[in-house]
């Protein structure tokens, strides 16, 4: 459900090779002047946070949990922070490490009006808006659809998974009948673990996909 905008792999060739790139950026009629389609100018050396629009990662790379868990703003503050500059309804919140080497960021997708989509991203030290994109997506309806009647939001997930350790992750699982947040956490010296969060009742399970491909890989 994870969902980018794609300008990413356009800076990250800026960042290789220490220049500026231009990409096309579809905005909403942000608070911030974000109202038309823009050339925007993305040069990471004016993000002045070192933020990399590059979610490309290794997939064979080693998760170092330990390093993705960092700064004093929590899912739900980074969640609260997103909504004020970017009003709608959370759809997920991730602590992104990017690309493995870059500084961690939380990436907030927020669902806005019609099919309009905010991508934010927020300071884990300060809880400040480092910068946001929006984008149109197809599957709004069913999103959506998997919304209606939930009265558990994305912060309220976080919040309820807290007690498992500290949230990295939060995000809407609208496939099949048994519709939930998806909720991943992390303890010190643990491996990070998944559970799922009932949209009415807030209810914290254990995620049984996960356990049995623990199982598996076993």
């Amino acid at each position: 459900m994870k969902r980018n905008i794609v300008i990413a792999a356009v800076t990250a060739a800026a960042l290789v090779g220490g220049g500026t790139a231009t990409a096309l950026a579809v905005t909403g009629n942000g608070a911030d002047g974000e109202g038309t389609a823009t050339a925007r100018q993305a040069d990471a050396r004016e993000t002045g946070s070192g933020v990399q629009d590059d979610d490309a990662r290794d997939d064979d790379a080693p998760d170092d949990d330990g390093a993705r868990v960092s700064g004093d703003v929590t899912a739900a503050e980074a969640v609260a922070s997103a909504l004020r500059h970017s009003p709608g309804t959370a759809v997920s919140v991730e602590l992104d490490d990017q690309d493995d080497s870059g500084p961690v960021v939380w990436d907030v997708d927020v669902l806005g009006d019609g099919t309009t989509w905010h991508s934010v991203r927020i300071d884990p030290g300060t809880g400040k808006v480092l910068g946001s994109y929006t984008e149109h997506e197809d599957d709004t309806a069913e999103v959506r659809a998997a919304l209606k009647g939930a009265t558990v939001t994305a912060a309220e997930a976080a919040e309820a998974a807290a007690g498992k350790g500290t949230v990295t992750s939060v995000d809407l699982d609208e496939d099949g009948t048994s519709k939930a947040w998806e909720v991943e956490t992390y303890k010190s010296g643990n491996a990070e673990q998944d559970w799922r969060v009932d949209l009415t009742t807030g209810k914290v399970t254990a995620d049984k996909a996960d356990d049995d491909v623990d199982g598996d890989d076993d």
